[in-house]
């Protein structure tokens, strides 16, 4: 039977409607390396906490293994890869699912250790197809 991924996306929700969630988690993501904040010097925030939020619900539909998604997930990891506009390392990524989880953790008053792992497992899979494309 296939894994949709249905506790995810209720966690996502429950996150956002917390308000806050996605700039909570790019003020931890900033902070958890030093490469990572410069790579940041020239954007729109406002666009990239869009772009952030449909890529968060893009890549749970990919670890449910949506076709639909398939397209966005690939140019996605083209634009993350070393020969796209904002190439992204592939050492770089774990912090990133490591940011999310904490904000996670923050604003979704049901987290757990397991919902936490299923996250990273689910995050892991968008991971990896972007740096299968690096």
């Amino acid at each position: 039977m296939a894994d949709h991924y249905d506790d995810l996306q209720a966690s996502y929700g429950r996150c956002l409607r917390a308000g806050g969630f996605i700039e909570r988690f790019y003020e931890i993501f900033l902070a958890s390396h030093a490469d990572i904040a410069p790579m940041f010097e020239k954007t729109d925030f406002r666009q990239q906490q869009i772009a952030l939020r449909r890529g968060i619900s893009i890549a749970i539909s990919h670890a449910a293994g949506m076709a639909m998604v398939q397209r966005s997930v690939k140019e996605m990891g083209q634009v993350h890869s070393r020969k796209g506009r904002t190439p992204v390392r592939p050492s770089l990524y774990g912090y990133w699912i490591d940011s999310l989880v904490a904000a996670v953790r923050e604003f979704d008053p049901e987290a757990n250790p397991a919902l936490l792992e299923r996250w990273r497992k689910g995050m892991g899979m968008v991971v990896a197809s972007f740096t299968e494309q690096y």
